[in-house]
């Protein structure tokens, strides 16, 4: 009998629900109690795919997570691409749940490894740091357009409280991984490394646990930094990368910055790609991609970073 999925659809509401084989759609509430009885009802070799939804799917994950149910977290490009590609050029919730129970019933989607009640805790901080620091920079901004004395007073003061907020919010981020035996012992062997400086290291657990679990291909590719071909017949356009996590792959762009002059195998890389005429953009990029590397091999083994 082949194996149940359901495809769900998330809106701050509801969750519109389309389950295979038999082809039927419903909806669910978006909200823990609703969540959790939905959940209490699933049989145990379920398969739910959902779109990567920032903000809506905290409860459906912990939900999934409590019963240890199958999920799959999938790239909302890599969904609206299937429908496209399957000929659903029509966009709602339940056509969008009904293509992401069809993608689930015919690829093999990787399974999402539940992040843990710190880790989860870890981004949702992390989540809220990058916020204030986005609207510290536009008040930034702002500053030099004032116009009057009074208006950049007031710019002055906000630019003060959020400096101070987004201080204590480093504190608040650096007690949660010390507190934590997984995240603390990742952290140890993290600081040892050139350029992971607080904000990226707090990045890099925060935002991808499945860090130190998977081989080189799949744990760049999760950043964004697998270089894809684009060939046909004897046309050798250049390869480029494309999604992946924004926010890792920007932590590891700085990390790369100075791990280049003082990890000695990415500083003679960096001169080879020099030496080959290759632009500065694609060398930080292989760069990081191969300090990304040497992080998830370092976490998977449990081995600090070699002299």
């Amino acid at each position: 009998m082949p194996r149940t999925v359901i495809g769900c659809d998330l809106s701050r509401a509801v969750i519109d629900l389309h389950t295979l084989p038999n082809a039927t759609s419903t909806q669910v509430a978006n909200d823990p109690e609703a969540i959790a009885a939905w959940a209490l009802s699933l049989e145990p070799d379920v398969l739910v795919v959902f779109e990567a939804t920032s903000g809506c799917d905290g409860p459906l994950i912990a939900a999934l997570a409590e019963r240890g149910l199958a999920f799959s977290r999938t790239a909302p490009r890599q969904a609206r691409e299937f429908a496209r590609a399957t000929g659903v050029l029509a966009k709602t919730d339940r056509v969008d749940a009904r293509v992401l129970a069809h993608m689930g019933s015919v690829l093999d989607l990787p399974i999402t490894r539940p992040s843990s009640p710190a880790r989860s805790r870890l981004s949702d901080f992390l989540r809220r740091r990058r916020q204030l620091v986005d609207i510290r920079k536009a008040e930034k901004t702002r500053r030099h357009n004032a116009g009057q004395d009074e208006i950049a007073f007031q710019i002055e003061a906000m630019i003060d409280l959020l400096t101070r907020q987004i201080a204590e919010l480093d504190r608040v981020i650096a007690r949660l991984i010390e507190e934590d035996l997984t995240l603390s012992s990742q952290a140890r062997l993290l600081r040892a490394v050139p350029g992971i400086g607080p904000t990226v290291l707090a990045t890099l657990l925060g935002e991808i646990p499945e860090l130190g679990t998977l081989d080189r291909r799949r744990i760049a590719s999760l950043a964004g930094l697998a270089p894809h071909a684009r060939e046909s017949g004897t046309w050798r356009g250049a390869r480029r990368i494309w999604g992946g996590r924004r926010k890792v792959r920007e932590a590891l762009y700085i990390a790369a910055l100075t791990a280049s002059r003082r990890i000695p195998s990415l500083t003679a890389m960096r001169d080879r790609m020099r030496e080959k005429g290759k632009a500065p953009k694609t060398i930080l990029i292989a760069v990081a991609r191969q300090l990304f590397v040497i992080i998830n091999a370092m976490l998977r083994s449990g081995t600090p970073l070699a002299a």
